[in-house]
């Protein structure tokens, strides 16, 4: 019988300059402009927060690409002015506009965009399936992952699951200190994020809550999924930390 192979497992954080990463994560002295080199040889994945405020130049893409190494991806965040909006199911031109930018020069480097709700965005059913339907599958001839978080309490609905699912979207994932949930197991892939780190934490999390991270992470992965896990927000400093410490527990 063929065993199924484990999917990759990809950790990071969001961005890479941040000034109180200088000396606790970035070696002092090291150039701004050698911080993405560094810090994608010490994770496996970033998440570009920059894209959530402004379209970017396709030869970013392209420089950013050219300083990681193979296997590293980079998740991009959609662009605010596609999600924060009185009704998402009018984002068409926006939508189109971002994943035209030339985020596609990145290649084999470019894993799922994010798209975040705002906060006070409330589900409904016929708004969300619209905007579902606007993401498109592929640029360029790139096959594009979409991923969605939605924090508002409406969208605990298994209607917003059920929408996703048909659409191949997966539901993002966000720790607010309430420890590790499960995603929706007909989900193409996995996208977390974690943001109770705290401070008095040397690796943001407590070194039990990061073994229950890594476990459910290799879960995932066994069925043959990606899994994009992000430690993000909370006590920012100590992001990196955590993001090694997971990378870590996931390569035993």
């Amino acid at each position: 019988m063929c065993r199924m192979q484990n999917g990759p497992i990809h950790i990071g954080i969001g961005g890479w300059d941040y000034d109180p990463w200088r000396g606790t994560f970035y070696p002092q002295g090291l150039a701004k402009t050698k911080q993405l080199h560094f810090a994608s040889r010490q994770l496996t994945a970033i998440e570009i927060n920059a894209t959530f405020y402004k379209l970017q130049r396709p030869e970013l893409f392209e420089r950013w690409a050219a300083e990681v190494p193979d296997g590293f991806v980079f998740a991009l965040k959609g662009s605010r002015f596609c999600t924060n909006r009185r009704d998402l199911g009018e984002a068409g031109e926006s939508v189109e506009r971002f994943c035209g930018q030339g985020l596609t020069r990145l290649g084999g480097k470019l894993g799922p965009l994010l798209w975040q709700l705002a906060a006070t965005k409330k589900f409904d059913a016929q708004e969300i399936a619209a905007f579902l339907a606007l993401l498109p599958k592929e640029q360029d001839g790139i096959v594009l992952r979409h991923a969605i978080e939605a924090s508002h309490e409406s969208f605990r609905d298994e209607r917003f699951a059920a929408l996703c699912r048909d659409a191949g979207v997966a539901v993002c994932l966000v720790d607010e200190g309430e420890g590790v949930s499960d995603p929706d197991p007909a989900a193409p892939f996995v996208y977390a994020r974690l943001k109770a780190a705290r401070e008095e934490e040397p690796e943001g999390y407590a070194p039990v809550e990061l073994d229950a991270w890594a476990a459910s992470a290799r879960q995932w992965a066994a069925g043959g999924r990606p899994v994009y896990l992000f430690v993000i927000n909370g006590a920012k400093v100590r992001a990196p930390a955590g993001a090694i410490g997971l990378i870590a527990r996931t390569s035993k």
